[in-house]
């Protein structure tokens, strides 16, 4: 597979850690992973933004591997946060678990199905 990471010089550059668009070629499997919640397998919710975000990269993760694949594989991120506050704590969570990986990202401030929980992260994978 070929990935390019394309960030056009007369459009806004990224701020830390993504793409402004990633284009694929020869790609032979694609992965949607739905949103994934801050709670473990037991239905358990950790307290805390930074507990529940490093529950959701796990579960993503989780998913990653189940379907042969692993975070290198991923190309897009969306994620879903309840308060606009915890927006500098995500983008350093998820740059733990992304390292150098630069995936077209995109964050909305959101309404979350369950108020308790404070993100949801959906991602799409390639290889």
């Amino acid at each position: 597979m070929k990935r390019d990471a394309i960030n056009a010089k007369n459009a806004p550059q990224p701020r830390g850690g993504y793409a402004q668009a990633v284009k694929l070629e020869n790609f032979e499997r694609l992965l949607f992973v739905s949103g994934q919640i801050p709670t473990d397998v037991d239905d358990t919710l950790p307290e805390g933004f930074q507990a529940q975000a490093r529950q959701v990269w796990h579960n993503i993760d989780a998913q990653l591997k189940a379907a042969g694949m692993s975070k290198d594989d991923i190309v897009k991120v969306t994620t879903f946060l309840a308060d606009r506050h915890h927006t500098m704590v995500n983008r350093e969570i998820r740059s733990e678990y992304l390292g150098s990986l630069t995936p077209a990202m995109t964050v909305v401030i959101a309404g979350i199905f369950d108020t308790a929980w404070l993100l949801e992260v959906e991602v799409i994978a390639a290889q």
